[in-house]
């Protein structure tokens, strides 16, 4: 776990399609590479929530995020919209990185769609910087509700930028088959923002041909399923061991036995939850860890995943 900071709001931009960019600041801020997010915490809803950094990371002395208003969420997001004016403080910890960037590949290409632009937009910073070949893919329902306009027309990169815009000409829309680069060694995806949009993209990589380990990917929600048929956890290091009911969550049970494992999103997507396991089989729920980790079988999501078997046992 990282140190939590207060970070303050230093401005706040209402921008189109219902997202609120901010500006934070705060005392020594910890640098930051292309792909970090923070963890913002919402003591009122005892909620953590995870927005990726979209400024530049090379600047100093503010983090910059990006936040969608979703009616579908759980209330994050509308209460970040209403707390977060200027002057307004909250509780962060972070940055961390689960969506590195590759600085040494020779071509990457970015598909943002919507909201998952975020973290593409700090990414695009840096391949400009390190003077990379590389172009943002970046898709919205209409040029009416496509937040970072302006941010990304005036950028120093704003030829490696191709709007698609789904009201706009056929021509003009994504077309994965004229989009997609060729599968090439050096070659590198990146893929964020609504689950559709992502496993369409990277479905369609897969099948022609990029290698699973250089299309990457981000969730932002997920719509998983985390019940099922009751077993046993065993915390080998704490000496207990408990039953995961058929609407349990390991987190939630070993939580209820007093062995607390960290959890954030609880839609497996965050991956605070990664917890190391010994023996056992796994039903992966999650949508963070990659298949070659998934076939590994020595680490599971917490906070959705479940055994396939009777007993797992975790390293806790």
């Amino acid at each position: 776990m990282t140190n939590p900071m207060t970070l303050t709001v230093a401005e706040r931009i209402e921008d189109r399609g219902g997202i609120l960019r901010l500006r934070l600041t705060g005392d020594a801020l910890p640098p930051v590479t292309a792909g970090a997010h923070l963890d913002l915490h919402l003591p009122a809803l005892d909620l953590w929530r995870q927005y990726s950094l979209c400024s530049d990371p090379a600047g100093t002395g503010a983090y910059e995020i990006g936040v969608l208003k979703d009616p579908a969420s759980r209330g994050g997001s509308e209460a970040v919209h209403r707390l977060a004016v200027p002057g307004a403080s909250f509780t962060v910890e972070g940055p961390r990185n689960h969506f590195p960037l590759e600085e040494t590949a020779a071509k990457t290409v970015l598909f943002g769609g919507g909201i998952g632009i975020t973290p593409l937009i700090a990414m695009a910073h840096r391949l400009h910087a390190l003077g990379r070949d590389f172009t943002l893919h970046y898709c919205t329902r209409s040029e009416g509700v496509t937040a970072f306009l302006d941010v990304l027309r005036t950028a120093a990169f704003v030829d490696r930028v191709v709007f698609h815009f789904d009201d706009g000409a056929a021509a003009q829309r994504l077309d994965l088959a004229r989009d997609l680069p060729a599968p090439e060694a050096g070659t590198h995806l990146y893929v964020c923002g609504p689950q559709g949009f992502m496993d369409w993209v990277i479905a369609a990589a897969e099948a022609a041909g990029h290698a699973g380990s250089h299309v990457h990917r981000e969730y932002f929600s997920a719509e998983i399923d985390a019940t099922g048929g009751t077993f046993e956890v065993e915390a080998a290091i704490s000496g207990i061991t408990v039953t995961v009911g058929p609407e349990d969550t390991i987190a939630k049970a070993l939580a209820r036995a007093g062995v607390k494992i960290e959890v954030k999103c609880e839609e497996g997507v965050c991956g605070t939850c990664v917890t190391d396991v010994i023996s056992g089989g796994i039903d992966h729920r999650d949508c963070f860890l990659t298949e070659e980790e998934r076939e590994e079988g020595e680490m599971i999501c917490a906070c959705c995943s479940r055994a396939s078997g009777p007993k797992l046992v975790l390293d806790i």
